[in-house]
């Protein structure tokens, strides 16, 4: 079983000074139950692939099938409704899947220690405060697989090991899609590797075969 397809995608936008190829013509298949990272360096389009993945990002060209349910990237305060407080932006997510709003809301404020600010505007919370919460948020929704962009990278070091823990106890039963510049971030979460290089990404069941073209590529 597959989780995800791309079929001869294409994806590019201009930068204000020259035309950034993301993916050309690209295809490749990522199978079912597999921890993914993407190897990428720092401005070759690796979140604006998550974010295709995810469907905020529309492709060129070509098509992109996903085989099971992704949430939003974690972390990703775009999920979040400005206008809406903390708690009624948790309660309408929690009524779309079907969970109960008022586990999902004591997870949401335990976790993301936002305590009162739960019920001010999400517009007034701080960037750590918004990341935060959407963070525990994608954590209590029941996606089948989760995405994650640079892994672990908001907030405080408390916060950061938190996340990390949460993260590994939920991939018990859900599988990962990550990107990264950095393969020592993958090796702790994923379990095969690609390599996203020169508009095509290069799938491997080994981790360390996709850090062997990666550094080949440097």
């Amino acid at each position: 079983m597959k989780m995800l397809e791309f079929r001869n995608v294409s994806k590019s936008f201009w930068t204000g000074q020259r035309r950034k190829v993301v993916l050309l013509d690209a295809s490749f298949e990522i199978p079912f139950g597999r921890n993914v990272g993407v190897l990428a360096p720092n401005g070759a389009g690796k979140t604006t692939l998550i974010n295709m993945i995810a469907g905020f990002e529309p492709a060129d060209g070509g098509e992109i099938v996903r085989h099971v349910r992704f949430g939003p990237p974690i972390g990703f305060a775009g999920a979040l409704a400005g206008k809406l407080t903390g708690r009624e932006n948790v309660r309408y997510a929690s009524a779309i899947h079907g969970l109960d709003p008022d586990a999902v809301l004591a997870d949401c404020v335990e976790f993301a220690r936002i305590d009162e600010y739960i019920d001010m505007p999400v517009a007034t919370y701080s960037s750590g405060m918004r990341a935060r919460l959407a963070f525990a948020l994608s954590m209590a929704m029941n996606y089948d697989a989760v995405l994650v962009d640079e892994a672990m990278s908001v907030g405080d070091k408390d916060f950061r090991e938190r996340s990390r823990r949460m993260l590994l106890e939920r991939l018990k039963t859900t599988s990962l899609f990550m990107v990264s510049h950095n393969p020592q971030t993958l090796r702790e979460f994923c379990d095969s590797a690609a390599v996203l290089r020169h508009g095509k990404v290069h799938y491997f069941d080994r981790l360390e075969d996709a850090k062997a073209l990666y550094d080949f590529g440097k």
